[in-house]
């Protein structure tokens, strides 16, 4: 059975003595399988005490916090998905000091202090704006974690430099800590920190660990009673139990849906139709079929029974459709949706009557560079759709391209594709294998480190330099560099040949594109595919290549004649 990440969290607030609570608090730690994908979040906020309008801010920004993190794409890691939501605030915020009768006195404005804080499986992430706190308690002390944004003009005059609302930039403090079992963390603002014991504090942990509510009001009390003048909010949070690896939302579907019986055409199941067997492997079966609700052509997927007992094959397989749910792209395979129950376990796609790239440079060995161009640009926007969500294709190849009868061009298959979002809540770090193709691999992959953007592009890379050329940029050597020197080692092999009219920029295009050195490629896709169609000027100031980098072969074959030629003249003429 999956295990669950499980938190006990305490809160307390109170306006102290002052006339207004402008502090504001808030934590939500949603169900399975939102709670895997997502974790769960606490945010504590401080308005500041010259503005009257300051507890609208610290009120929205926890709210907004809360709710809007969960609203976003479960593909994204914590990090993007919160300082996106965050930034949002601010401007927000921003804009409404700005159409208010505030806007030339920021003092007075919505400005509030934010902390936050996000535990995703066995990862606390921690995010902070201004001066309210998050410490990490310890036996015997406590470990602030947060770094106050004040600025000190005299012992007795301070001021927030850095807070919600201030200005229409922000800057966001970020840290990512490993947690376990135990593990506790308070988040505080100024009124409880400032007049705190820390002895006090962490004997009243001690002596309410099934109450933290009740530890964090006498923690308020205690701070009260110590001369605090300000408001008082405290929360509490202990992590009780981390998650295994699992990845809950398809680990409950491994667990609950049996493996479907063996599909035959014309055989009803499950809502469809099987019309016939498509494409079948070691690994899995797809089956054309009609969804006979709407009579949609479907593509259904099966797993192979010899992996029924492997877990890790089954959660990547069902993996894809997850994916396919998630990115929105008209050439990206996309996933059906029945609008019914599953009673076992498949996956059901958009149906693609066409053919793969690689049948098709089959059909087509030597394609003009127009159409070579038209395909790689309709690739990229599938990859792009791809980065956008933070998740890496990472084995892109002809195989798994499709060209349907219309032209248009669809990735397909994302039996290796890297979510990010997934990848962090991965507790325990297995050794990554390398899942694309070799010829089409970045060579990083083979050296051990994770993929990146760059490495997708240079699989497109690749995969243009194929169509125009038919041969490969560094042959099959790139699977071979096991070690950083090796892969130093690599030459390019110029496209450029006496056969084939292709402009000298492109070569230098994809020369960059699939350099073995993923700093040195293109820092962005869409300029890799600008410069297959507009000039570079930095490659049109190069020279052609010499004849020995276009074609080796061809250079040694002709000084190997010319040594011919003067050998016979030799012979043929000894000295005297």
């Amino acid at each position: 059975m999956t295990s669950h990440l499980k938190l006990s969290v305490g809160q307390y607030s109170d306006k102290g003595r002052k006339e207004l609570n402008q502090d504001f608090h808030g934590a939500l730690i949603p169900k399975e399988p939102q709670l895997s994908l997502k974790g769960a979040a606490l945010a504590i906020a401080d308005g500041i005490s010259s503005s009257s309008v300051s507890q609208i801010a610290s009120a929205a920004a926890v709210k907004s916090f809360l709710d809007d993190y969960f609203c976003t794409s479960e593909a994204w890691t914590v990090r993007t998905a919160a300082e996106r939501v965050i930034a949002a605030t601010n401007s927000w915020l921003h804009s409404q000091t700005r159409r208010s009768d505030y806007r030339y006195d920021k003092d007075k404005g919505y400005v509030c202090t934010l902390s936050a804080m996000v535990i995703k499986a066995a990862t606390a992430h921690i995010f902070h704006v201004g001066d309210s706190r998050i410490y990490r308690v310890h036996e015997h002390a406590l470990e602030q974690l947060t770094k106050d944004h004040r600025l000190w003009v005299s012992q007795q005059e301070s001021y927030l430099s850095r807070a919600l609302g201030i200005d229409d930039q922000l800057e966001i403090d970020y840290q990512a800590l490993s947690v376990k079992p135990g593990d506790t963390f308070i988040l505080a603002t100024d009124g409880i920190y400032e007049h705190s014991d820390t002895q006090f504090l962490l004997n009243t942990l001690r002596e309410h660990p099934t109450s933290l509510d009740n530890a964090a009001r006498q923690i308020a009390k205690h701070a009260l009673e110590r001369g605090s003048g300000d408001n008082l909010t405290l929360q509490i949070v202990r992590v009780d139990q981390v998650p295994g690896t699992e990845h809950a939302e398809l680990q409950l579907q491994i667990e609950q849906l049996p493996l479907p019986p063996m599909l035959e055409p014309r055989m009803q199941f499950d809502g469809y139709e099987i019309v016939r067997e498509l494409h079948a492997t070691s690994r899995s079966h797809v089956f054309l079929a009609v969804d006979m609700a709407s009579g949609d052509p479907v593509a259904l997927k099966t797993p192979a029974i010899d992996l029924a007992d492997d877990p890790d094959y089954l959660e990547r397989f069902l993996l894809e459709e997850w994916i396919a749910r998630r990115i929105n792209s008209a050439h990206v395979l996309k996933a059906e949706s029945p609008g019914r129950n599953r009673h076992y376990l498949y996956t059901a796609m958009e149906y693609i009557e066409g053919q793969t790239l690689r049948q098709w440079l089959i059909d087509n060995p030597r394609p003009d560079i127009e159409t070579v161009r038209s395909i790689v640009e309709q690739i990229a926007r599938g990859l792009r759709a791809f980065h956008r969500m933070e998740m890496l294709h990472q084995d892109l190849r002809p195989d798994n391209i499709m060209i349907d009868r219309n032209g248009t061009v669809k990735i397909i298959d994302f039996g290796a594709t890297r979510v990010a979002g997934i990848a962090e809540a991965t507790v325990v770090s297995r050794q990554e294998q390398v899942l694309g193709t070799a010829l089409f691999t970045a060579p990083e992959y083979f050296l051990g480190f994770p993929g990146s953007e760059r490495s997708d592009q240079f699989s497109l890379g690749v995969i243009c330099y194929q169509m125009l050329s038919g041969r490969f940029p560094y042959g099959t050597q790139v699977a071979k560099c096991r070690t950083a020197k090796a892969q130093q080692k690599l030459r390019y092999d110029s496209i450029l040949d006496d056969e084939r009219e292709i402009p000298a920029w492109v070569d230098e295009a994809l020369k960059r594109a699939t350099h073995p050195s993923p700093e040195k490629r293109y820092d962005d896709l869409s300029e890799f595919i600008y410069d297959l169609r507009h000039p570079n000027r930095e490659y049109l100031n190069k020279t052609r290549p010499p004849l020995i980098e276009r074609n080796p072969v061809l250079f040694w074959q002709g000084v190997s004649a010319l040594l011919a030629c003067a050998l016979i003249y030799l012979l043929a003429n000894p000295l005297m």
